[in-house]
């Protein structure tokens, strides 16, 4: 591979996201996102990155910088830029089971076409030729967004198909992991053609990105290969729903999410999503994730009716989400900031140590990404000294031991 020094900072200490922007958004095309041998999408330099390019990747990559400029609303220390908070469900049956939790994201995807808002949805669905893979979708009817509907636990580059949506003509919205959020936003800020092209920013939270190999280990447990799959869903038909794996002969095996997520998934994530200042989406407009029953602090995760947490964070976001609303399509009511960490207990956890897990990411490497205006000091404030300390002394540990 071709040496380029803030790239390789960026691979060497881990801090890849893998979203893909660098492929498309850099101007002399000096890399190509590959799967790498321990399953993730990584960029591979194929020609030495020219100062413009080294520019540009600091100003939106979002392994060297994660930086508000301005927000909307409150701003919450754990749950970030807020204009409301609300909990729902998508009115319409189809859409409510077929997604992860309540269907509201594809419920506002669907409004946004449907009422001619947006000429296309881009959005990351199983890859056609592969089951087990991820690809950029773009989304024009309700059966595009059905078939995107339900989390993709596995690794995806929606960022790295960008630059032709860029040089066209058409709107649309965004959908994408808090850091291809992250990426698109602060791409935004040095190429106008972003805000231009894409009207609406859309995320979920998320507890990181695990390797391939992760649903490889699914599938060993499962007792089926790789190569019998014809089809593969990691939730949704039901909340939470359960892994399916259909084989191309019509053997049918599942798993429930509290194991397949709980015991086997989540012993797969990249390093760069244990240190991560944003897993709620603070830069979408708005985001949505799984509002969770429970009781002392644990999730529970018994199949129900889908419910899902609504954080709004604009006021783009809210008018859309009014919009939906009004047109039926979805179904909410308010909830207090405080009810949010009941529903995510794990995401408050995660923003209470970001600083103290960035810290020790540096102090092994040399590099980590630089957070800004996201509150991580306050955040922390609401921790004690032992787990700050014990949680940068284990990242430290955790990255000599990544490479």
């Amino acid at each position: 591979m071709v040496k380029s020094g803030l790239l390789e900072s960026v691979l060497e200490s881990n801090s890849c996201t893998g979203c893909g922007l660098c492929e498309s958004a850099l101007d002399s095309n000096p890399v190509r996102m590959q799967m790498s041998g321990n399953g993730f999408l990584r960029p591979v330099i194929i020609k030495p990155l020219t100062r413009d390019d080294e520019d540009k990747l600091a100003s939106f990559c979002p392994g060297v910088v994660v930086s508000h400029q301005k927000t909307e609303g409150q701003f919450h220390p754990i749950w970030g830029p807020l204009v409301e908070t609300r909990v729902g469900h998508s009115c319409d049956e189809e859409i409510r089971r077929v997604g992860s939790s309540g269907g509201v994201l594809s419920g506002l995807l669907l409004h946004l076409l449907e009422s001619g808002s947006v000429d296309f949805v881009a959005q990351i669905a199983v890859s056609i030729p592969d089951p087990l893979a991820n690809e950029l979708q773009i989304s024009r009817t309700r059966a595009d967004v059905l078939r995107a509907a339900g989390s993709r636990y596995a690794p995806s580059a929606p960022l790295k198909d960008i630059r032709s949506i860029l040089d066209g003509e058409e709107t649309g919205a965004f959908v994408g992991k808090p850091c291809d959020v992250v990426a698109l936003r602060q791409l935004a800020r040095v190429d106008e053609r972003v805000g231009k092209r894409f009207r609406y920013f859309i995320s979920f939270m998320c507890a990181g990105v695990p390797s391939q190999n992760g649903t490889y280990e699914v599938l060993k447990q499962l007792d089926m290969t790789k190569d019998e799959v014809g089809s593969f869903r990691y939730r949704g038909n039901g909340w939470p729903g359960n892994v399916r794996a259909v084989s191309k002969s019509g053997d049918v095996r599942e798993m429930d999410y509290s194991k397949s997520w709980g015991t086997i998934l989540n012993r797969f994530l990249q390093f760069r999503c244990k240190i991560c200042p944003d897993g709620t989406g603070e830069f979408a407009d708005i985001v949505c994730a799984d509002a969770w029953y429970g009781k002392d602090g644990y999730p529970d995760f018994s199949d129900r009716d889908g419910r899902s947490l609504i954080l709004i964070r604009t006021d783009v976001g809210r008018q859309l989400m009014e919009r939906a609303t009004q047109a039926g399509a979805l179904c909410s009511d308010a909830i207090s900031v405080g009810e949010i960490e009941s529903m995510q207990p794990y995401q408050s956890e995660r923003k209470r140590f970001a600083l103290a897990r960035l810290i020790g990411a540096q102090l092994a490497f040399g590099h980590a990404p630089r957070v800004r205006r996201l509150g991580l000091v306050k955040a922390s404030q609401s921790s004690n000294m032992f787990s700050l300390l014990k949680n940068c002394v284990g990242t430290y540990r955790r990255a000599k031991n990544e490479n």
